[in-house]
């Protein structure tokens, strides 16, 4: 199936590692043009080494960290737009999750929410230029159901996942689409279930007894939905919450 990305414009905050990583893979090996960032350059130049080799599409990586403030973070969504020649794809990809900070409430602001509202603010003019405007904000299971403890991670998915279907009201005249992918528990080495293996065992073990399917997902399997979802391939879709689990929340879904 020909997702109908070849020469589309991709822009994600994260993707040095992990869910973000693979997406941008899949999105190269798609033939589109990539742009992502990192607070890391030795991550930079090792992830841009494995988008390069997936497809041929153009890719350019930054080292910003949002928590240096919006207006620097807000100049290198500007300036990814100006490196690929516009946006047609935003994928909020940045979440406090991969600092560590899932219980910290001004860094999940800022990171999981305030990242996505300043991309979508700066970019909006963009993806609306685009034939295929099209935003995916990465939530969580966590947003849906309890799950392991009360914290800022789950609450603000829990936002993020009811901003963006008031956005998909919003810019739908201005033909950009918006939906929701939340993961459940995926592995994938450097992720924090693989650290949740080694410090929490019977955490790991009680999840992993709890699987359907009998095992985690991995970062590929996300990513896979990540990149549909995102694509021209289904233009009619916006205000969607796709959950991609495993069948691990017991949630009946109408």
């Amino acid at each position: 199936m020909d997702l109908g990305l070849k020469g589309k414009k991709v822009i994600m905050n994260g993707g040095a590692h992990g869910l973000g990583l693979a997406s941008l893979k899949l999105f190269a090996a798609e033939g589109a043009d990539v742009a992502f960032m990192s607070r890391k350059e030795d991550k930079i130049e090792a992830a841009t080494k494995e988008i390069d080799a997936a497809g041929p599409g153009k890719v350019h990586g930054s080292v910003v960290d949002m928590a240096d403030g919006a207006d620097n973070y807000k100049k290198w969504v500007a300036d990814a737009a100006e490196a690929l020649g516009g946006c047609d794809i935003l994928v909020h990809m940045a979440s406090s999750s991969g600092t560590g900070g899932t219980g910290d409430w001004q860094n999940g602001l800022d990171m999981d929410i305030l990242g996505a509202v300043h991309a979508i603010e700066v970019l909006t003019p963009h993806l609306a230029e685009s034939d295929s405007g099209s935003i995916v904000l990465m939530s969580s299971t966590a947003a849906l159901e309890t799950f392991v403890a009360p914290q800022a991670f789950n609450a603000l998915k829990a936002a993020l996942i009811t901003h963006g279907s008031q956005l998909s009201q919003a810019l739908a005249p201005q033909g950009i689409r918006v939906n929701c992918v939340s993961p459940g528990a995926i592995y994938y080495p450097g992720g924090n279930w693989e650290v949740i293996e080694g410090a929490m065992p019977e955490l790991f073990n009680a999840t992993l007894a709890k699987m359907p399917m009998g095992r985690f997902g991995n970062d590929e399997e996300v990513a896979k939905a990540v990149v549909f979802v995102a694509s021209p391939a289904v233009p009619y879709m916006t205000g969607a919450n796709i959950v991609v689990d495993g069948g691990f929340t017991q949630r009946v879904q109408f």
